[in-house]
């Protein structure tokens, strides 16, 4: 039969080998997403983005009037606009470029990928066959100015 004062401390000594890490409550990222209901790289943009540690609102509609009330500018425009912590999301940006943004916290609008280029995610199915295409992410200014923000070559 243990003592209770060996009891307490086998108690402590496990309390103090246990990883720091796991007393933390780590929460996803929610991005809000506006998409066309029967686009289906949205939906892979969707699951992408899931997978890869964000909580996804999907609002099927909406897309190109959230994208003006957020101040997108048109040209940047792509199939899907998201909302993310103050950041506008426009098209297929890979989910670490958008974990750089929250982590940096640059005074800007959000990032985009405009269009719809072939192999960036979301754009990365079979029906595609490997093919990807070269593309830039780029971070939108408050004023709608656009810098390169990460290259895919």
């Amino acid at each position: 039969m243990n003592s209770p004062n060996k009891d307490r401390r086998l108690i402590i000594i496990g309390f103090l080998l246990l990883p720091s890490f796991s007393f933390a409550s780590p929460t996803k990222p929610l991005i809000t997403m506006w998409k066309s209901p029967t686009c289906g790289c949205c939906k892979d943009w969707e699951i992408y983005l899931q997978k890869n540690g964000f909580n996804v609102k999907a609002i099927p509609e909406g897309n190109e009037q959230i994208r003006i009330k957020l101040g997108m500018p048109i040209q940047y425009g792509s199939c899907h606009t998201a909302l993310v912590n103050g950041y506008v999301i426009e098209g297929h940006v890979p989910a670490s470029e958008i974990k750089r943004l929250l982590f940096e916290k640059p005074k800007a609008l959000g990032l985009a990928v405009p269009a719809m280029p072939i192999g960036s995610p979301g754009m990365d199915g079979p029906e595609y066959r490997g093919k990807k295409d070269s593309y830039d992410v780029l971070l939108i200014s408050a004023n709608g100015k656009s810098s390169i923000y990460q290259s895919y070559r």
